[in-house]
């Protein structure tokens, strides 16, 4: 059984027990949450497919950690007019396990 879930923006597929990073969600390690934007749900050959939302389907989770990515380089320039600007970008996550795919 598998399910695809939208959160911060992206779609993931999940399964029970599967760990992923998400987008910061503001939970504290160990709790309990609930994604509700459900997209789809597959439990074998049973395809339920959302038009956008598969309506009373959820995925509970647990907050296992908050962090925060690797480090990504930003270098700009133009070339000739002596122009170089450098920054640098860590992205804030969550990571959840999944435990419950309800549909």
């Amino acid at each position: 059984m598998y399910a695809v879930v939208k959160t911060g923006g992206k779609q993931y597929k999940v399964a029970i027990g599967e760990k992923l990073k998400v987008e910061q969600i503001s939970a504290d390690i160990d709790s309990q949450i609930v994604l509700n934007e459900v997209l789809m749900v597959a439990d074998g050959d049973a395809v339920v497919i959302g038009a956008p939302v598969v309506a009373g389907a959820s995925i509970k989770a647990t907050v296992i950690s908050q962090g925060r990515g690797d480090k990504v380089r930003i270098f700009k320039m133009r070339r000739r007019k002596h122009y170089m600007r450098r920054a640098g970008h860590r992205q804030n996550y969550t990571e959840i396990r999944i435990d419950e795919i309800v549909k």
